[in-house]
């Protein structure tokens, strides 16, 4: 899934496409109704193609996009867990996506938003399957 233009602004609901840049702000639409707005730095924005989870030796993280693309397949492109479950259902989904996550590092509330993310994009319409699937 490519993530490159979506942010997460804390404090805000949903998830934002950046559209440009001006002086001193980043104009952003919201994924949900489309509206524009200017965020500054103080915001604390983050491109959730950054975003990574905490792995077991020798590979040490994985991004965000690479555990969607999991939950796709894993789903057939369908919704996953509901966020809200309970924990104990939330880390035995989690560990058949990524079963090599580190324990120490991931805590439930990466994960639950790991899943409220991958259902809001799914609800959207916006999950497509990875092209580079068929040539492996």
């Amino acid at each position: 899934m490519d993530l490159r233009d979506i942010l997460y602004i804390p404090g805000k609901p949903g998830l934002y496409r950046a559209l440009s840049q001006v002086k001193s702000a980043t104009i952003v639409e919201s994924l949900t109704d489309k509206t524009k707005f200017p965020i500054y730095a103080s915001s604390k924005a983050v491109h959730l193609e950054a975003i990574i989870m905490h792995t077991m030796p020798p590979q040490t993280e994985t991004y965000l996009s690479v555990i969607m693309d999991s939950i796709y397949k894993k789903e057939s492109g369908g919704p996953c867990i509901d966020p809200e479950s309970d924990e104990e259902k939330l880390w035995k989904y989690f560990g058949e996506i990524l079963p090599d996550y580190n324990k120490e590092k991931v805590y439930i509330r990466d994960v639950r938003k790991l899943f409220l993310w991958y259902n809001y994009f799914q609800g959207l319409g916006l999950l497509k399957k990875d092209e580079t699937d068929n040539e492996k």
